[in-house]
């Protein structure tokens, strides 16, 4: 692991926030911990930013500035470090996953990015982004496969997924866009060991997480968190008792789920379907 010693800060805009915030917390006389009492955050937080693991933010950075009376410096930084192939909503949880050892989500509505073909990303995108060109449509694809390839990587997370059955019979695209995708998603469950996917069917009623996406990610060297989504906005959730409501309320929801195989069994007859002329 990249050490904050060898970290080169003119590496990118993150290493260069993180080398300047050590700089002057180190010129002011602070420890960490110090500064995390100061901004209202803990040590091990600075020490995330200042090692880059974690994306700068505003909210902080604006503090710092405070404390270091130093204008808008650590804004602007953090404003060109910001910079994201995603929504900025999301942006925060996009680099989280990619230190993720775990990650488990619950969909409402669609099939999770992590998953979709990218046939099934394009007719979506093409639905949401529908006065945007054709250009900006391809670059959010882009960024979406690219995402995909932490699934890829030879330090993978545990990827749990449970779908509601909206998920396979809300049409996105044509039919066969939906018969591609539903394919794929349960190969890939079937054949990918690191990947388990269970459906939460219609007659479960009711369950915890009917109001939205969550993806609850768990790290090697952090604290969990939780990123929770509704239309063209999320929010990262990172209080330790807030974490831990929104794990009872997954684990609730994947007790009401159907088994693995009966789920795989009812996403392939579905495709099935979307197959029939």
């Amino acid at each position: 692991m990249t050490t904050q010693n060898q970290l080169d800060p003119y590496a990118s805009p993150r290493t260069f926030y993180g080398s300047e915030l050590r700089r002057h917390r180190e010129v002011g006389g602070y420890s960490q911990d110090q500064l995390g009492e100061r901004i209202f955050c803990s040590g091990t937080y600075i020490g995330q930013f200042e090692s880059a693991k974690r994306l700068p933010q505003p909210d902080v950075s604006r503090l710092l500035d405070e404390v270091f009376d130093s204008g808008e410096h650590f804004q602007r930084l953090c404003h060109l470090a910001r910079k994201s192939k995603h929504a900025e909503y999301f942006a925060d949880a996009a680099e989280l996953e990619q230190q993720a050892r775990t990650i488990s989500e619950y969909a409402p509505t669609l099939v999770p990015g992590l998953l979709q073909t990218e046939g099934y990303a394009r007719a979506l995108i093409e639905t949401a982004q529908q006065f945007e060109s054709q250009e900006v449509v391809e670059e959010f694809v882009r960024a979406r496969r690219e995402r995909q390839g932490i699934l890829d990587s030879a330090t993978a997370p545990q990827l749990w997924v449970v779908l509601h059955e909206s998920v396979l019979r809300v049409r996105v695209g044509d039919c066969a866009v939906m018969d591609e995708q539903l394919v794929s998603l349960a190969r890939a469950a079937r054949t990918n060991r690191r990947l388990l996917v269970q459906v939460l069917p219609f007659e479960a009623g009711a369950a915890a997480f009917l109001n939205g996406t969550t993806i609850h990610m768990t790290f090697d060297e952090a604290p969990p968190a939780v990123y929770a989504e509704s239309a063209y906005t999320g929010q990262l959730v990172e209080e330790p008792a807030l974490v831990a409501r929104y794990q009872r309320a997954y684990d609730l929801t994947r007790a009401a789920s159907l088994p693995p195989e009966a789920s795989l069994q009812l996403i392939e007859s579905v495709a099935k379907d979307y197959a029939t002329p």
